[in-house]
């Protein structure tokens, strides 16, 4: 009944009578609660009903500056965030579904890859959250600063201390690398294959920009270089990506922003709840990877 009461506020406040709701669930969801709508007429539409205030502006600043520079989905309405109702948007429903890695050919790399450069050609005035301008710092360390210790402190009792200890040297000692860093300019922090739309052979769509930041570039490959793409088509993938700007430096970074990622990553599925249970895969390649790069 919760449920049912739950969708209705939404129902009501985007004039959805007769429209039918169904969950969307996958096992990469992690935050937002995304409905298929099916309207009366069998037109389709997606509802992400945004669990964090955070994420609502953030997802609408993204896709309302991006629309017609980069392929996102379009905003059809939304339903901002008050007390007692979650931020929500109702935007086109793509053709297709998210990419598998065995789907991934090098003509789709390729246009993967430039996709992402086309991104990162938006610049921006500072590091940080660019739905609250007055949040931008110009040091790239800042905010890369905070994940890693809310991450730290989120997976401080799931760890040993000397891993801690360990990881905390490590990142104390290679922090100011950042300054060299490729920005600030827009990312979107999760580019993977879990957030493309393809449809025959063809990107369709870049989806889940509520992570996005004003942020640097080398960023945006550490999804490519976690192991999240898999191990072909990366030259593919870069060689797209220089095709529009060129590929940023990263290789020295990128330890660094792994172990940020891995942080971010193990912390949220130990708020969840879910790090035993069904992100239990995810918390632990996560958790190895720490124990690789300082072993």
């Amino acid at each position: 009944m919760g449920q049912l009461i739950f969708i209705e506020i939404y129902r009501q406040r985007l004039h959805l009578e007769g429209a039918t709701f169904t969950r969307i669930d996958h096992d990469d969801a992690m935050v937002a609660v995304v409905y298929r709508v099916t309207q009366p007429s069998g037109a389709q539409l997606i509802l992400k009903i945004c669990t964090r205030d955070k994420d609502y502006l953030r997802e609408v600043y993204f896709l309302e500056h991006l629309a017609g520079r980069l392929p996102v989905p379009r905003m059809v309405q939304l339903v901002p965030p008050e007390e007692g109702v979650h931020g929500a948007i109702l935007m086109e429903c793509l053709p297709g579904a998210l990419l598998k890695l065995a789907e991934l050919t090098d003509a789709l790399a390729y246009e993967v890859g430039s996709v992402l450069a086309r991104l990162h050609l938006n610049r921006l005035a500072g590091y940080g959250d660019p739905a609250r301008p007055d949040s931008l710092n110009p040091d790239p360390r800042v905010h890369f600063r905070e994940k890693f210790e809310e991450g730290v402190a989120e997976c401080s009792q799931n760890l040993p201390q000397a891993l801690l200890e360990q990881c905390r040297h490590y990142y104390d000692s290679h922090l100011d690398l950042l300054l060299a860093a490729d920005g600030p300019c827009m990312i979107h922090r999760d580019f993977r294959p879990g957030n493309l739309m393809v449809d025959g052979g063809k990107l369709q769509g870049v989806i889940d920009w509520a992570g996005g930041r004003a942020g640097f570039a080398q960023e945006d490959f550490c999804p490519l270089e976690h192991g999240e793409w898999g191990a072909g088509n990366k030259e593919r993938f870069l060689a797209g990506y220089a095709s529009i700007r060129p590929v940023p430096n990263y290789s020295a970074m990128m330890p660094l922003l792994r172990l940020g990622r891995a942080f971010a990553t193990m912390g949220f599925t130990v708020k969840q709840g879910r790090w035993e249970s069904s992100h239990a895969r995810l918390y632990q390649l996560n958790r190895q990877f720490l124990e690789t790069l300082l072993a």
